[in-house]
C-alpha cells in the first residue's frame, strides 16, 4: 500500500534530489538518506549496502544499494564528497529506513567538496512538484 503524496513526511529542513535522496547540513558534514516517498515505494527494506568511511564519490555516482522485498535500488550521491561516517545500525536493523527515513534510517554523512552545493538541491516545494509529476 503506497501513501498519497499529501500523506508523505517531507521535512522542511532537508534538501531533496530527483533520485529521492535527502540531504541535511549538520555540524560534521551532510547527512544523507532516502525520502519517505522512496521507502514507501520500495516496501520493506531487508538489506542495506553502504560504502566505507573515507570513500569519495562524485555527484550522481552510486554510493550504495537498498534491497527490499520488491527490488534492489541504487542510492546516488546528491553532491560530490568524502564519506566521513556510515550508519552501522542498518546492518542489523535495515527496517529503520522504513520506520525512520529522516531519523535512525539515515545512510551516510559526508564532507562535500563544495560546501555551497547543497543549495542547488530541491527544497520541499520543488520536490513536491517533482512527485506530483510522477503521478
Amino acid at each position: 500500500m503506497t501513501k498519497e503524496i499529501n500523506d508523505l513526511n517531507l521535512p522542511d529542513d532537508v534538501r531533496y534530489t530527483e533520485d529521492h535522496e535527502w540531504a541535511k547540513q549538520e555540524a560534521d558534514g551532510i547527512k544523507v538518506g532516502i525520502t519517505d516517498y522512496a521507502q514507501d515505494q520500495l516496501g520493506d527494506i531487508v538489506f542495506v549496502e553502504l560504502p566505507e568511511a573515507g570513500d569519495t564519490f562524485d555527484k550522481g555516482e552510486q554510493f550504495g544499494t537498498l534491497e527490499s522485498v520488491k527490488a534492489v535500488s541504487e542510492m546516488f550521491m546528491p553532491i560530490s564528497g568524502e564519506v566521513v561516517s556510515v550508519n552501522e545500525a542498518l546492518a542489523d536493523t535495515p527496517e529503520l529506513v522504513n520506520s525512520e527515513p529522516y531519523g535512525g534510517g539515515w545512510m551516510i554523512v559526508f564532507k562535500p567538496s563544495d560546501a555551497g552545493a547543497i543549495d542547488a538541491l530541491m527544497d520541499k516545494a520543488a520536490y513536491m512538484d517533482t512527485l506530483k509529476g510522477l503521478e
